[in-house]
């Protein structure tokens, strides 16, 4: 069992630069995973439902990973959480809802920042202000992704 754990881990932390360099490179250290909105299938197309145990737990070893370079806080802890639970009822459930949450709640930490911050400017704090009232993970990962440029621009 624990080998098969590390050959994950290992398998995993090999292909986290491939998913890392794949996805866009935002200013300011905000989140860069995508694939929130579509949390049925993963990276490789392959339905949650279909996958095989292993394939779980390398999909969710990859987003632990990318989210401890994104430094997301709350996707991190819910991988961590169904990593420990292990069972793969618990990684399915972090892959077609728990995932989609958490990132959620990492990007209203960012979006709050971000009105927090004095330079940030009043066009910018509209749309964010906009996001949060919204409220959907749809919504907010829009805005981090494409709102804020789009309103400066």
């Amino acid at each position: 069992m624990r080998l098969t754990r590390a050959a994950l881990t290992v398998a995993a932390t090999a292909l986290t630069p491939a998913l890392l360099f794949s996805a866009p490179a935002f200013a300011g250290g905000t989140s860069t995973t995508a694939a929130v909105a579509t949390p049925a299938t993963t990276a490789t197309g392959i339905p949650v439902g279909d996958m095989s145990d292993d394939d779980l737990r390398v999909a969710v070893l990859r987003i632990l990973g990318a989210a401890q370079q994104n430094n997301d806080k709350a996707v991190v802890r819910a991988a961590s959480a169904a990593l420990d639970d292990g069972s793969p009822e618990a990684l399915r459930a972090f892959l077609e809802t728990g995932y989609r949450q958490a990132q959620a709640e990492d990007d209203r930490v960012a979006i709050a920042r971000m009105l927090a911050d004095p330079t940030t400017s009043p066009a910018v704090r509209a749309a964010a202000q906009k996001a949060l009232d919204d409220g959907s993970p749809e919504a907010l990962r829009y805005f981090l992704e494409h709102g804020r440029y789009e309103v400066d621009a």
